[in-house]
């Protein structure tokens, strides 16, 4: 297990709320964390005591925020709101998604300016460290006041009600705390508001869309050379001096990474002097097509990591005497970066369904759909009618989320982010792409195959090896179902990435160059 993380004073990265999640770091509240947590908590009860006016403790809630509510309704109004705001519909997330909720509010409660108790606090750690996760449906959150109705339904455990995820079943959260001999959670004033008013459902799917569009983006790079190579293409556009003229960051560590994977190909060399004069766009622009995503990506990753370790509910408590009813709870800020984020990974998944394309044609001395008895065989002609499908489903999913709003809450909140169906849209979208990349991956297998005995450089081999572990060499026709679900697993799995990175440490090649992780995904 990794060292201890500090809830409230260390600082959280993708990598960091990753690990907790899956158990390889234990996470604490820091003794700093405790004592602002512990005041924080005074300051509401100071408020409620002396009848100050201050938004969610002691009155309703959005356009009810006019309304008092009397000093012994204030523990009432927390058991309300989280029971009447729990109106999620659809499938229920994943479960590593709900952990990675509870871990960043955790993470926002602890800063100490939302007036929650320790011992909430520390039954929700609880719940990370005993996996005990509670379902949350998938659809109902606008983006803005928070992430109002998944939130409601993560937390109705705290108070007995709900379901979980229990020692491998779903069970009712009384009978958990039933066998656990444990009581529900007594809420304070605020805490009902602080626990649902916040951002985490957005940022927890940002956070996982991170580390997902990170690996495809090292995938698409090694299968997209890997085509390359299938296709007799050059690497002359990859060169350091062209990209210097235009120096994109994202666009030079891709043509590093494109030059060192075909550095040493005797492929290449074979066909140095041939009268082939240029390539296709899809496999000679790979520096700038992969590189704007890669940029989109990098953009989406910044933001995460300011918004792990921001506060994001409302009202916030400075002091008993110093109340603010903001907007950090608004899902703009994430939004706007999670659909650039989903146009990037579908044009990733665009240029990979061209270059599948280009390798079943019979072009560049390739046999017509990559098998030698085309004809009686229809070889690989199909399995580009599924890229089809996919890049088209994923043109669809890109109109912005964000681009819309309806106003909520009786025009209280007239104008929502909608930031929860960004996030959820672009992992759909890296999903398809996944599917996409295992068919250019099984394309250009079986493409590099029809240049044997000549082989690529070091890390493409180690590649191509690895993809016939899993995928054998096809001569005739079988259900290619089975082999594009066998290489979606190595990629998915990260394990593909993970080969050629350990091929290029082997061989001294820096795939990534001078550029290095700031997000502990590496």
């Amino acid at each position: 297990m990794n060292d201890v993380f500090k809830y409230g004073t260390d600082h959280l990265t993708v990598g960091a709320v990753l690990d907790i999640a899956a158990g390889k770091t234990r996470a604490v509240l820091a003794p700093e964390a405790v004592a602002r947590v512990k005041a924080s908590q005074e300051n509401v009860q100071t408020i409620v005591s002396q009848h100050t006016t201050v938004y969610g403790i002691n009155t309703g809630f959005g356009p009810l925020c006019d309304t008092k509510i009397s000093e012994a309704d204030t523990r009432a109004l927390q058991y309300n709101i989280l029971q009447s705001h729990s109106v999620g519909v659809g499938e229920s997330i994943p479960e590593e998604i709900a952990r990675i909720m509870l871990i960043t509010k955790v993470h926002a409660l602890a800063q100490g300016y939302s007036g929650a108790a320790l011992s909430t606090l520390e039954r929700i750690i609880w719940h990370i460290e005993n996996r005990v996760t509670p379902l949350v449906p998938e659809k109902g959150s606008v983006g803005a006041s928070g992430d109002l109705a998944p939130l409601s339904h993560l937390f109705l455990p705290l108070i007995g009600l709900g379901k979980v995820w229990y020692k491998g079943q779903v069970t009712d959260m009384q009978q958990v705390l039933q066998q656990e001999q444990m009581q529900p959670v007594v809420l304070g004033p605020k805490e009902g508001l602080a626990l649902i008013n916040g951002t985490q459902f957005i940022l927890a799917f940002a956070v996982k869309a991170v580390q997902r569009l990170h690996n495809a983006l090292e995938a698409a790079d090694i299968i997209g050379a890997l085509s390359l190579e299938g296709l007799m293409g050059t690497a002359k556009p990859f060169d350091p001096r062209l990209h210097a003229i235009r120096p994109f960051p994202g666009n030079q560590l891709v043509a590093h990474r494109l030059k060192t994977m075909l550095d040493n190909s005797e492929i290449m060399a074979s066909h140095v002097d041939c009268g082939r004069v240029q390539d296709p766009y899809s496999l000679r622009c790979m520096p700038q097509v992969h590189g704007a995503s890669r940029t989109a990506w990098l953009h989406l990753a910044q933001l995460t990591t300011i918004e792990l370790n921001a506060v994001t509910d409302n009202p916030i408590i400075f002091t008993a005497e110093d109340t603010i009813s903001g907007g950090n709870f608004h899902g703009q800020p994430m939004a706007l970066p999670l659909d650039y984020a989903t146009i990037a990974a579908a044009e990733l998944g665009n240029i990979s369904d061209r270059r599948c394309y280009m390798m079943i044609e019979g072009r560049y001395g390739l046999p017509k759909l990559l098998i030698e008895d085309a004809g009686l065989n229809s070889g690989f002609m199909i399995p580009q009618y599924t890229t089809a499908a996919l890049v088209t489903e994923n043109k669809t999913l890109c109109f912005p989320a964000s681009a819309d709003s309806v106003p909520t809450s009786l025009g209280q909140e007239d104008h929502v982010s909608m930031g929860s169906i960004s996030g959820r849209k672009l992992n759909q979208v890296i999903g398809n792409l996944e599917y996409i990349l295992a068919i250019e991956l099984l394309y250009a297998a079986q493409a590099v195959d029809f240049r044997r005995p000549l082989k690529s450089g070091p890390v493409l081999e180690a590649v191509h090896r690895y993809t016939r572990e899993k995928v054998s060499f096809a001569n005739k026709d079988r259900i290619f179902a089975y082999d594009i679900a066998a290489l979606h697993q190595i990629i998915t799995d990260q394990s593909l990435v993970r080969v050629a990175n350990e091929a290029a440490t082997q061989h001294q090649l820096p795939l990534n160059g001078i550029y290095h992780d700031q997000f502990g995904l590496y």
